[in-house]
């Protein structure tokens, strides 16, 4: 049996057990406590599916001994940053479950450790297929678009369905060995605390290495980014996969797992086991849509990549909305079946919302970052305030959609008679808006390898044409890291604030006096930890970054015989200062945010009492989220734009490579770097890990 067919015979295979799944979860465990089984069929119809998918890209043909050789460096550094740093957090991990063993419970610990682990694992599958699939689909290229698409699309599916398939099976089995929602908010807090650490480290990573690849190499050097004499340069690409693959893996498994637990906790004090259980089916609905949808991707020689991938995810939404809405009308007869239908569409709408807005201001096909870089023709400082005027102006949109999806989901299961009901709707439209998240970490992790594969292209000097395949990948990649990062902002507001319900539910909070002096400092206090923590992870990429330029400026200076292609640049060097640098500087941001949770509720407590110790954080809290989010999406935004503007720009719009205008925009985009892979991105995982952080140590705030 030769490798197609066998691989055929297997994605057969697969097929018969995904329908026999789907019966098994709709046709026999669809009814009362056997419901809770669905997740656990789904969970692990997501990991066979990455598993498939995983056997079918290493099949494929590596490429030539140099476009092997360069894939390994990159798997090698990747997979060298992830094993210090896993290291490190090991440690702390076994610390953070002592405690909480000693001062909460053993079952919390577990929960946390499984948690902590299953994020970890997500990661570490995830990069490696992805780091093993650029030279693939580099080679891919050489014979068609959309075999390339298939293969860099295929690396991306293993991604999203490990973090969907381990999030929710590992939820699900924990509830049914523990039977308790307050108990498997640990899950949460392990996934939350790695995913911080995964998005800081990578953060801080990716963006040391690109600034010097950046500045010394193609503006100072006047060699393209992916030249394989930039010293930088495997760095650089190893550090597309540690932020964009890893780190926003990382981050949409914690707010995949924190709105389910969200749901799960206010659906059990309002609707028992039904309104506990439905979070987990229409989880489970949206994993068996985005397997399904996966093969609606696909796209011919001169067709659109970014149609085919916006096919798929619609595909998938929609899906989602018809299964849920006959399941829904089955389930609750009499229990206001429409109002929690419409909860779960209005977060799958201001989620579509999110991501269209998203890529309107931050793709170079419409008018924002167009203006962007048209103003380079004035110079550098008029691009930077260009784009700070986009970013900040992208951000009320959004903000204002997720408010209206707040109330809307408050309101339509009737919010108005019971608040408990009210805020279970929100949780239900962070749930629907995460439905689909294995498909959309999908087409976010495309981004890396196809940029990995463009990389490797221009190092391996392979033809014009197929470096022109894998540009036209790689400029769609571009788009969809964008539309990712927004949805992860989104996707976190919601998620913190149905967590901020959950809190409030637990520790007795109807309403929060913001009068009182208490709750009025933690709010201004909360407001400004964003800005703390952005202050933090925007110096440590600044002081990475300088110790990245010198080195490079350093391998030119003492080796002339680099820029001439006599000798190779020490690679493994500018891997090691961004692998140090991200490995030191994430752990205070960190401390930060587990900490002051702990900090102000406890603090407030004893100086006043208990009470006002809940109000108090629950202010804290309520500054973080608002500011937080706000601050995420123009940061996100606006480094978006600079990125875009400058590849529009070498396009050959506006004097194209080389031009003064060039500069203009590669100084901008240089510091939208840490604006969008680092501090914007990060602010996501402080705030839901405040929320979950208070939410598990609830009990510790009311005795």
């Amino acid at each position: 049996m030769n490798t197609k067919t066998r691989n055929a015979f297997w994605e057969g295979l697969f097929w018969i057990i995904l329908i026999a799944g789907i019966y098994m979860s709709f046709g026999v465990y669809a009814k009362g406590s056997k419901s809770i089984y669905i997740g656990l069929i789904a969970g692990i119809m997501a990991l066979l599916f990455a598993a498939i998918k995983t056997a079918k890209i290493m099949s494929k043909n590596k490429g030539s001994d140099t476009m092997a050789a360069i894939s390994n460096h990159i798997y090698t550094g990747a997979m060298a940053f992830l094993k210090r740093e896993y290291k490190i957090l090991s440690c702390f991990v076994v610390i953070v479950a002592i405690l909480i063993a000693v001062f909460l419970n053993i079952k919390t610990s577990i929960c946390f450790l499984c948690g902590a682990f299953s994020s970890a694992l997500a990661g570490f599958i995830g990069m490696s297929v992805s780091t093993k699939s650029n030279s693939r689909t580099a080679h891919a290229a050489g014979k068609s678009l959309n075999k390339a698409f298939r293969i860099a699309f295929n690396g991306g599916v293993v991604m999203g369905m490990t973090v969907v398939g381990l999030g929710l099976f590992g939820l699900t089995l924990l509830y049914l060995i523990f039977k308790d929602y307050d108990i498997i908010n640990g899950f949460a807090l392990g996934a939350s605390s790695i995913a911080l650490f995964a998005r800081v480290g990578g953060g801080i990573f990716t963006k040391a290495a690109d600034v010097g690849a950046d500045l010394v190499g193609k503006v100072e050097a006047g060699i393209p980014e992916d030249d394989h004499r930039n010293p930088a340069v495997i760095a650089d690409n190893v550090g597309d996969n540690v932020g964009d693959v890893a780190g926003m893996g990382a981050d949409l498994f914690e707010s995949y797992v924190g709105s389910i637990i969200a749901a799960i906790t206010l659906g059990a004090l309002c609707l028992n086991l039904m309104g506990a259980f439905l979070p987990i089916i229409i989880a489970s609905i949206g994993i068996f849509a985005s397997i399904i949808a996966v093969y609606f991707v696909r796209t011919k020689e001169n067709g659109n990549p970014m149609l085919s991938l916006q096919i798929g995810t619609t595909g998938a939404m929609l899906l989602v909305l018809a299964a849920s809405y006959f399941f829904i009308k089955s389930w609750f007869h009499d229990l206001g079946a429409n109002g929690i239908f419409f909860a779960i569409l209005i977060g799958v709408i201001a989620g579509t919302l999110i991501g269209y807005l998203t890529e309107y201001f931050t793709s170079y096909n419409f008018s924002p970052v167009k203006n962007i870089a048209k103003s380079t023709e004035t110079g550098t400082a008029t691009t930077v305030i260009s784009g700070l005027d986009i970013g900040m102006l992208s951000t009320f949109f959004p903000m204002a959609i997720i408010s209206i999806a707040t109330i809307s989901a408050f309101l339509v299961i009737g919010g108005m008679e019971s608040y408990t009901l009210g805020v279970y709707g929100i949780s239900l439209a962070a749930v629907g808006m995460l439905s689909t998240v294995g498909i959309i970490v999908a087409v976010d992790a495309y981004g890396p390898i196809s940029d990995n594969a463009g990389g490797i292209a221009q190092m391996a000097n392979l033809d014009k044409e197929i470096r022109e395949r894998t540009d036209k990948l790689d400029s769609v990649g571009n788009t969809t890291a964008a539309i990712g990062k927004g949805f992860a902002i989104g996707s976190a507001a919601l998620t913190s604030l149905a967590l901020l319900c959950a809190y409030a539910t637990v520790v007795n909070l109807s309403d929060i006096d913001i009068l009182n002096p208490f709750v009025t400092s933690g709010i201004l206090f909360g407001a400004g930890l964003p800005f703390l923590f952005c202050s933090l992870t925007m110096g440590a990429v600044g002081r990475a970054a300088g110790k990245m330029v010198n080195e490079v400026r350093r391998q030119f200076k003492a080796n002339p015989g680099i820029m001439t292609g006599e000798c190779q640049p020490d690679y493994k060097k500018c891997v090691d200062i961004s692998t140090k640098a991200a490995i030191l500087e994430m752990l205070l941001p960190g401390i930060l945010a587990i900490g002051t949770p702990l900090v102000v509720g406890l603090g407030t407590a004893a100086l006043t009492n208990k009470i006002i110790g809940a109000q108090a954080l629950g202010g804290m809290l309520m500054g973080a989220i608002a500011t937080g989010v706000c601050l995420a999406i123009m940061m996100a935004n606006t480094g978006g734009a600079w990125d875009n503007a400058k590849k529009y720009i070498e396009e050959g719009h506006f004097g194209g490579k080389g031009s003064a205008q060039h500069a203009a925009s590669v100084v901008g985009d240089t510091i939208g770097d840490p604006f969008k892979d680092t501090s914007g991105p990060s602010l996501n995982i402080l705030i839901k890990l405040m929320t979950i952080v208070s939410l598990v140590c609830a009990t510790l705030f009311i005795g």
